[in-house]
């Protein structure tokens, strides 16, 4: 017999929403899988579970292998090899105009590397655009303005925010490894889904922030975030 519990949210492999202001969570739903073969070689599913015959359990971990991968993550991992650095004559001005059909899902009309690039203390031409699945990893955007931007799988690691004001932003599934973000304002932005290993986060303003449950736990262990900040997030 093989057995598998995989837990899911119940929203459809979307993280539920927690807001530092008003705190709720759902609890996951969990896939199951049990495998029993008879003797003739038939197979059985009993008690509404899943049941394989001869490669029961190969095919269970299948599923929740499968199951795994379909949640929200950011749209590269630490791990991941990137693509080689673009060559493309102005690509770090192609910020200013964005993924022309890039929303919340991360699709884009054409890739956006801005790794390396420089837009410290840009006070308007980052506002409001689609950064979609952006490579920002090594990018410099000290002191920039990047209100209401959507850099839904976003890939920052490394990157420097210092001071930047993300206020009303969509940050969901953006990876922040390693990124400098000291005193950057995440008021009422959506940082569901995104990762801050070894992020700095020193003197950063949490006001209204809009995160998971699990990933505010995640988040809460980043020992740089300051008082002030733990008590916006609600961190014990």
């Amino acid at each position: 017999m093989a057995n598998v519990s995989i837990p899911l949210p119940r929203n459809g492999f979307c993280i539920p929403s927690y807001t530092t202001k008003r705190p709720s969570f759902t609890p996951p739903l969990t896939i199951s899988c049990s495998g029993v073969a008879d003797l003739d070689g038939s197979h059985q599913n009993k008690g509404g579970f899943f049941s394989f015959n001869g490669m029961k359990g190969v095919a269970c971990g299948i599923l929740a292998a499968c199951a795994v991968t379909s949640a929200a993550f950011p749209v590269t991992a630490a791990t991941q090899r990137l693509p080689p650095l673009s060559t493309e004559p102005n690509r770090c001005e192609r910020a200013f105009i964005g993924n022309t059909i890039g929303q919340a899902n991360g699709v884009y009309d054409k890739p956006l590397d801005l790794r390396q690039c420089d837009f410290t203390n840009e006070k308007s031409n980052l506002k409001g655009k689609s950064l979609s699945a952006a490579l920002m990893s090594d990018a410099k955007f000290d002191g920039a303005d990047m209100t209401e931007v959507i850099m839904s799988k976003a890939y920052a690691a490394g990157a420097s925010f210092k001071g930047v004001d993300f206020s009303n932003a969509v940050l969901d599934r953006v990876n922040f490894e390693k990124a400098d973000l000291e005193g950057a304002v995440f008021k009422n932005t959506v940082l569901s889904g995104s990762t801050f290993d070894e992020a700095k986060l020193d003197k950063a303003v949490f006001e209204d922030t809009i995160i998971g449950y699990i990933d505010l736990q995640k988040l809460c262990t980043n020992k740089s975030i300051n008082d002030e900040g733990r008590a916006e997030l609600g961190c014990r």
